[in-house]
């Protein structure tokens, strides 16, 4: 199985097995490491906020303008904020590096 390696926000490196076709957001909630998903991947409360590791921004999916626009509203938003939930987990991303964002 593959792995997605995070930062929490205490600042400690966790490593969680990833499953591909399944959202990053779904593997950091059922791991409870501070993602609070309230409305369960559908893009509207951005409550699954990451800063992806540079090295890895190019290699997930762009976001889509309803995602940009969540994140423009964010306090703690970077040019690596991503909303987790609109992130696939797929073979090619196996050793994703993410840091659980600050919460708003």
């Amino acid at each position: 199985m593959s792995e997605i390696v995070i930062v929490d926000r205490d600042g400690y490196e966790k490593r969680l097995k990833a499953q591909a076709g399944v959202s990053v957001m779904q593997t950091l909630r059922d791991a409870d490491v501070g993602i609070a998903a309230i409305c369960g991947g559908m893009c509207s409360c951005a409550t699954c906020h990451v800063l992806l590791d540079e090295a890895w921004v190019a290699t997930v999916v762009p976001p889509r303008a309803e995602e940009m626009e969540l994140l423009g509203g964010l306090t703690h938003s970077q040019p690596n904020s991503r909303l987790s939930c609109q992130i696939p987990f797929h073979l090619g991303l196996d050793g994703l590096r993410l840091t659980i964002a600050p919460e708003e």
